[in-house]
């Protein structure tokens, strides 16, 4: 269940495809302090088998650095939940292979993944942060994600 490994930068084509797949889906957002997370989400039926069980979503992700400092994302966290229920934390350095240092006042987008066993369920974080001009540390809000497919069985009780 845990989200996918680090992935390398992708081609410029690719990106090209990613924002026309992303233009449509829906934006989660959490802001803390003067750090901004956004988060669009959309699910991979080419990547998915549903009668093996694998349910397969790509994820972008970009941090704003709304302040006046440089900020360094240092780890990240993640409590990933499937349609049972059944949650996994995943913690880790950096994102897809970097730490990355954001310039006041600027942005960091990244693409990864995750896959479930299940049809749909739900992603939340949270990033350790670090002020490079105080070296304070502080943690910033990946805001609830949905991941929904169209195999989703929803039933009101």
């Amino acid at each position: 269940m845990p989200d996918w490994p680090d992935t390398p930068p992708m081609s410029p084509d690719h990106d090209d495809a990613l924002s026309e797949l992303f233009a449509s889906a829906p934006m989660y957002e959490a802001v803390t302090g003067d750090m901004r997370v956004c988060v669009q989400v959309f699910w991979l039926p080419e990547q998915s088998e549903p009668d093996e069980d694998m349910y397969c979503w790509v994820y972008r992700i970009r941090i704003e650095n709304g302040g006046t400092a440089p900020i360094q994302l240092k780890e990240r966290t993640w409590q990933i939940t499937d349609g049972a229920g059944r949650t996994e934390y995943v913690h880790g350095e950096g994102v897809v292979g970097e730490q990355p240092v954001i310039r006041p006042q600027n942005g960091f987008d990244y693409t990864s993944g995750v896959s479930l066993t299940t049809a749909g369920g739900f992603m939340r974080g949270s990033y350790q942060m670090w002020n490079v001009n105080s070296g304070k540390r502080f943690d910033i809000a990946i805001p609830a994600f949905s991941l929904d497919s169209p195999f989703q069985f929803r039933q009101i009780h």
